[in-house]
Parts: C-alpha cells; structure tokens; sequence
C-alpha cells in the first residue's frame, strides 16, 4: 500500500468518524426532545390545555438548540481566558439565589432568580462553570497532579465550593452530581487515589450526615427502605411511578390514555416523566431512551481516544457525565433504585434552564469531536493561557 493510499484511508476514516460521532450525538439529543414533546402534549391534555406545556418547552427549545450551536462553535482554546470570570460569575449567581428577596423559594427550596419571563435555576450556571475551571486548571497543572496543595488541596476546593453553595439552596442531589463530575475529572486528570480515596469517604460521610439531619430528606430515605408502608404518606410519589410502570406492561397503554398524569403522579411533566412514557408507551419506549443515553456515553468514550490534549479531553468528560449521570439519576429514582430527589431526565422533562444547559453541553462534545478531527495525530498539547 503506497502512503498515498495509506494517508486517503486516513483521512476517509477521519470523515466518517466525524460525521458519524457528530450525527449520532444531534440525532439522540433531538429523538429525546421529539419523545419529550409527545409525552407533555398528552401530559397537557389531561390537564384541559394540551398545548401549555408544548408551546412553554418550544420556547426553551429554541434557546436550547442555540446553546448547542454555540457550544459547538466557540473556541474553546480561547474560553481559557475566561474561565475564571465564569467561576467567579457562577459562585457570584449562587449566593445571590440564597439572598431572599433575590432567590425565590419554591417548595422549601430557594434554587432560582426570577428574571421577570423566566426563572434561572443558578445550579445550572455552576455547572456549566465547574466543568470549565476544572478543565483549564488540572490541564494547566498537569505536571504538578502529585502534589499535595496544587494537584488535589486546589482542585478539591473549587469543587466544595460549588458543593457547599448548592447544599444551602439545599439542593442535594445536583450537588452530588456536581462532586461526583469534579471527583471524576480530578481522577482522571491524574488526581492521586491516596488522596481521592479518604477525602470521598469523609466528603460521603459528611453528606450522609446532612441528610440524617435534614428531617425533609431523612424522611425520603426511610419512605425508600419502606415503600410499601410510606405508599400513602413520604413514597407516595415513587409507588404511583412503580404503579405506572406496572400499568403500561410492554407496549404500554397507548398515548394519552395513562392516567398517573391525572393528579395521582406529582410532578409528572419535570422529574416523573419517566413513569408517565412507561405507562403510556412501555417498557419499550424507557429502554429506548436508557439505550439513547448509553449510545451517548459509548461515542462520547470511542471518540476521547482521539484527544490530543488534557484540556478538550477534560471539557468532554465533563460535558458527557453531566448528560449521563443525570439522566441516570432521574431513572433510577423513578424506577426506586434511588431515593426520590428532584432531578429533570434531560432532553425530556419539562423545563428551561437544564434543557439549555443539557444542549450546551451536547454541543460541547460535538466540539471536541471537531477539533479532534481537524488535527489528527497532534502531539499531546496544551495551549491558551496558564
């Protein structure tokens, strides 16, 4: 084979590796928005107004599918030079949200500044700045992962930061979600495991004692260990989802003929929407979108051996484990394996701020993907500012 020929198969791959990585990740993304906007017109319509919900979520829609281009176009080499603007506007936005009169307080909870049309979910904002920060910084000190204050004391502090201000809201679960990413990208950036491994056994201890003695989500747990006994009382909501998903069998029972969403299911259009599609279309229907968000992390893991620097590399798991650990989340506690927490199924659920955030993030990987395709073979690099 002449290297002519060698370097057009090459290059061919490269192509097809591109487009295919790139067309998955837009086709899953908008199949799950498609899906999301058939469950909330049948959710709508046993609420008198089938269009409410759908016409609400187009809005969001378009802003999401703006995010996603702008997420798949902005340099990100030169986003470095902002990081720690973005850092500093997200730890700005959460303390502002704990301010009352500021942060508006839904449900015992004060997670969102209301901007007049709509209601920031400040959350959302931290967690498109964590993946950032973390990226540029763990890329910046890559040589320095052995150290004590620079490669673990620093790092583990922007993560706890942003932990600790999600917790007051409180909102548990996405501040879970936000250590687990950070613990994730320190682990793999080079983080050492005598460190990781005792601060994730106090950081879990700590949490698990916030939750002993919070009496709203110390409730949760004990309803879980008992749903039975607590159906009508703190597992009232995870036995009417079980109770959906029992109803719709294989093929469920047919679009708009469920009856959960008729005030039995709290919620049933934001982070219950998982038993709604299994009652009305199946256990079909929910393996499919459990098969999308795995078909997400698997191009997302096939395309990282491509990277050629710490720093995209780090921006693409970031992007990938929000998408798919919070899609993960939101199965298992409809389905019971978890304890309930409030927690949007992306793409799908009902709702502004993470549906951007989601499509940003989605964008991001499509960016990555690109850049990685732009410069096959490149020495391992880092570049923008340190």
């Amino acid at each position: 084979m002449t290297a002519a020929t060698q370097a057009l198969n090459s290059t061919t791959q490269t192509t097809f590796r591109a487009r295919f990585s790139t067309l998955s990740i837009g086709f899953l993304v908008l199949g799950l928005s498609a899906l999301g906007f058939l469950v909330l017109y049948s959710i709508g319509r046993a609420h008198t107004n089938e269009t409410a919900y759908v016409i609400r979520q187009a809005q969001w829609f378009v802003l999401g599918l703006t995010a996603f281009f702008v997420g798949a176009r902005i340099n990100l080499h030169a986003m470095r030079k902002l990081v720690w603007v973005i850092g500093l506007a997200a730890v700005a936005a959460l303390i502002l949200v704990l301010i009352p009169g500021i942060g508006q307080m839904v449900n015992g909870a004060r997670r969102w500044i209301n901007l007049g049309y709509v209601n920031l979910q400040v959350s959302e904002i931290a967690k498109v700045a964590l993946v950032f920060v973390l990226a540029h910084y763990l890329a910046a000190e890559q040589r320095r992962m052995g150290e004590f204050f620079r490669g673990f004391v620093l790092p583990v502090a922007v993560v706890g930061v942003c932990f600790a201000l999600i917790i007051l809201q409180p909102d548990y679960g996405t501040a879970a979600l936000c250590a687990v990413v950070g613990a994730t990208m320190l682990f793999l950036a080079g983080g050492r495991m005598r460190f990781l491994i005792p601060t994730g056994l106090g950081g879990a201890a700590l949490f698990a004692a916030a939750v002993v003695y919070d009496p709203v989500r110390f409730r949760r747990i004990t309803a879980f260990l008992d749903i039975d006994a607590n159906r009508q009382d703190g597992a009232y909501q995870l036995w009417q989802a079980l109770l959906a998903f029992g109803s719709g069998g294989t093929s469920g029972r047919g679009l708009g003929q469920g009856r959960q969403q008729m005030a039995f299911l709290p919620e049933a259009h934001t982070d219950f929407i998982f038993p709604i599609i299994g009652e009305e279309l199946g256990l079909i229907a929910t393996m499919s979108i459990a098969g999308a968000f795995l078909c997400i992390f698997l191009i997302a893991v096939w395309r990282m051996r491509s990277a050629q620097s710490l720093y995209l590399f780090l921006i693409a798991v970031g992007a990938m484990l929000f998408i798919v650990l919070q899609a993960l989340i939101n199965m298992g506690v409809a389905t019971g394996i978890l304890p309930t927490k409030g927690i949007s199924l992306p793409f799908i659920s009902y709702g502004g701020s993470n549906l951007v955030t989601m499509f940003f993030f989605a964008g991001l990987l499509v960016n990555c993907f690109d850049e990685w395709d732009r410069k096959p073979g490149a020495l391992a690099r880092e570049r923008g500012s340190h």
